[in-house]
């Protein structure tokens, strides 16, 4: 199970792992965002401080409509206690979490400030 809390402004948040190729690891708030159908957004300065190197990049839909390039990352993230290779998209803003990270988990959101977040995995 992963938890997390709900802050003041209404956010789900959950702390995620990420681990660089030399296994160096960090720890970081991120927010669950149930319209970004991607794993995993970081900012650069996490992504660089880990030493992975760039996949190359995408095109991503935002919600306003319009399409930015972004540089893609494959990091190990630490989910649910297990290792697992994921996509990350590098981005200027706080971390988000979304769907394709989430699938095969059910999402728990008491909505509230300092509510409770929990993602379990579906049997």
């Amino acid at each position: 199970m992963i938890e997390g809390t709900v802050n003041a402004d209404f956010e789900a948040v959950i702390p995620v792992t990420i681990q660089g190729p030399s296994g160096q690891t960090r720890t970081v708030d991120a927010v669950v965002d149930t319209g970004f159908n991607q794993f995993l957004t970081l900012p650069p300065r996490l992504v660089a401080e880990l030493g992975v190197v760039s996949a190359g990049t995408a095109p991503i839909l935002l919600a306003d409509g319009s399409e930015v390039t972004m540089e893609i990352y494959q990091v190990t993230l630490l989910w649910d206690g297990l290792p697992r290779r994921i996509d990350v998209y590098a981005a200027e803003s706080i971390s988000f979490v979304g769907m394709r990270l989430l699938r095969g988990h059910s999402l728990h959101i008491d909505v509230l400030a300092g509510g409770r977040v929990a993602i379990d995995a579906l049997a």
